[in-house]
């Protein structure tokens, strides 16, 4: 894979891309025998592998009789022992010197995974295959991206390894910058702005060096689409500001880091003529609509993952994108990369990934019709054995110390690419809205989300951010969703919000349980604006990276913090009537 990764790194050969593609996933079964062969002859003489019995052995099935199916509590012993500075061979054969951190908005706090060279290859490999799919259908010059991108600091665990999140960790690697710049987009923000230490300060220079760079923007992206929705929210904001700075060529005092100030001062020209045509062009839209392609005139789409819980941000990233299509990134996660979307055109609600049988091995747990168990009798299968249609929970065995990890991730298999399968996310597994028999995931939660937000539009409202929690302290227990709205209404109309996100709940666990008052009445909490702000702010004041966020849609009790926040904040509470 390193030769791969050099090799097309000296000249972005896109046809070259695409067809060592199509060969790798001709032949998936036998790339991912390979690869596990391959994988086990790295890490055979590791502690953990050893203890199992595999003897040398690297076929499949005596891996799957011999290897036990993990989760992340399983090997944090081990993962522990490499972050405090044990030099024996672990979890992998080549020492680890960097730990990703998962992004910690799902359980509270961030999680250590080991990482790589390998996984900084296959993270290059997935983005030139992801580039060159999308390049063929949507071509771009040379150009600057405007990418909304923010690296959290890096520090040293007990052990001495660098330790930071997965984002920061491919933003710092020199292989990042060659390959932006091989892809013909390059970052308009030069580094000092990236890893700047304060956010709000960082993203309003990505905003000015936007404008700067106006007519050479021809990609609007993040890592996640709320970075970018969250981005232009703050335009609204301080745009004025912005012009100001440009029409005098001298950086607000807002921005204080003296390095992000002497780099912006070797961009900023006093440009009047470009002042005033940011203000024509702000002036004239109506409710923002269109933004992004007024700012910035050859932008040819906007471009990060669009999926799982960043779908209820894309109504807003649409209103603001106006005409421009909007282009889903691949699917992966701090543990690795799973697969590419190479369907560029595809919305985002559609999308799917062709999964890459050389970046590690993958397993499937089938789920069936429950998502609640049912899979212990279900033996996983193989990458080459899933069936079109049926739905899965992930396990992955990387290059980096991880085998039969069980990623937390249901997808459902909507149709093979070669002999790979392509795979559309569902949702996490562990974010179960759960009291006693109902069983409702993200998804259902979103839905119900944008059902009742319909309620609203009459009045010019939105739902700028939600989340949920079960609250299991009263009896019976019940469901309490928070909404952060755009603007004031009236208690009539979230009352009969109140009602609908109650009754938009279709599961017939939830509605048979909700009938006898098994489950008591749904809370609908409004929260002050801001309050999903401060969520963020606490997210990063942790070290988190504002490009790693994702606002968790299902609170579970052990994160007090965010309870703490969301609690103090809340204006207005309705309880719904829906089964009175």
């Amino acid at each position: 894979m390193k030769m791969l990764v050099e090799k097309i790194e000296k000249k972005f050969d896109q046809e070259k891309v695409i067809e060592e593609f199509e060969d790798l996933t001709k032949d998936a079964g036998r790339i991912q025998e390979e690869t596990l062969k391959k994988i086990l002859e790295q890490n055979g003489g590791t502690e953990y592998l050893q203890q199992w019995g595999l003897n040398g052995r690297t076929d499949p099935q005596t891996f799957k009789n011999c290897i036990p199916i993990v989760t992340h509590n399983d090997l944090d012993p081990y993962i522990q022992r490499i972050a405090d500075g044990d030099l024996s061979p672990i979890l992998s054969g080549k020492p680890i010197e960097t730990i990703s951190l998962s992004s910690g908005t799902t359980q509270g706090k961030p999680k250590f995974v080991p990482f790589n060279d390998e996984l900084m290859e296959s993270t290059m490999q997935i983005f030139k295959t992801s580039f060159a799919f999308r390049n063929r259908e949507f071509p771009i010059g040379n150009g600057k991206a405007l990418q909304f991108i923010y690296s959290s600091k890096q520090f040293k665990t007990k052990g001495g390894l660098v330790a930071g999140t997965a984002t920061t960790n491919v933003y710092r690697n020199a292989q990042f910058k060659k390959t932006m710049k091989a892809m013909c987009t390059p970052c308009c923000s030069p580094d000092e702005v990236i890893f700047g230490p304060d956010f709000h300060q960082s993203l309003y220079c990505h905003l000015l060096c936007g404008l700067i760079f106006r007519d050479e923007v021809q990609v609007v992206s993040s890592a996640f689409a709320h970075s970018i929705v969250h981005a232009l929210r703050t335009f609204e904001q301080v745009w004025e500001a912005l012009i100001v700075d440009i029409r005098d060529g001298v950086l607000s005092s807002r921005v204080t880091v003296p390095s992000i100030r002497l780099a912006m001062s070797k961009l900023l020209k006093p440009d009047p003529e470009l002042a005033d045509t940011i203000y024509n062009k702000c002036s004239r839209l109506s409710n923002w609509y269109g933004l992004i392609p007024e700012l910035f005139p050859n932008t040819r789409y906007i471009y990060g993952i669009m999926t799982g819980s960043m779908e209820p941000y894309l109504k807003k990233l649409r209103h603001y994108a106006g005409e421009l299509p909007l282009l889903s990134a691949d699917y992966g996660s701090s543990e690795g990369w799973v697969g590419v979307n190479v369907n560029p055109k595809l919305p985002p609600e559609l999308v799917t990934y062709a999964v890459l049988p050389i970046i590690a091995y993958f397993e499937f747990i089938p789920l069936g019709e429950n998502l609640n168990g049912m899979e212990k009798a279900n033996s996983p299968v193989g990458l080459t054995e899933v069936k079109l249609g049926e739905e899965y929970e992930i396990l992955i065995t990387n290059f980096a110390g991880l085998y039969r990890y069980r990623l937390g991730d249901v997808v459902k298999v909507k149709g093979f690419h070669n002999g790979t399968p392509e795979l559309q996310f569902v949702c996490r597994r562990n974010l179960l809205l759960s009291i006693n028999i109902d069983k409702n995931t993200e998804k259902d939660l979103q839905l119900a989300v944008e059902a009742a937000s319909k309620r609203l539009v009459d009045e010019k409202l939105e739902v700028v951010d939600f989340t949920s929690q079960v609250n299991v302290s009263a009896d019976p227990g019940h469901y309490v969703i928070f909404w952060e709205l755009s603007g004031e209404a009236t208690d009539e109309m979230l009352q009969d919000c109140c009602n609908c996100l109650d009754s938009s709940f279709i599961d017939a666990g939830y509605v048979s349980s909700r009938k006898v008052n098994a489950i008591g009445a749904l809370e609908l909490r409004i929260v002050k604006r801001g309050t999903f702000h401060k969520i963020l702010d606490h997210f990063v004041g942790l070290g988190g990276a504002v490009s790693q966020f994702k606002t968790p849609r299902c609170v579970g009790p052990k994160n007090s913090s965010l309870l703490q926040i969301l609690s103090s904040n809340v204006v207005e509470t309705y309880v719904s009537t829906a089964f009175c």
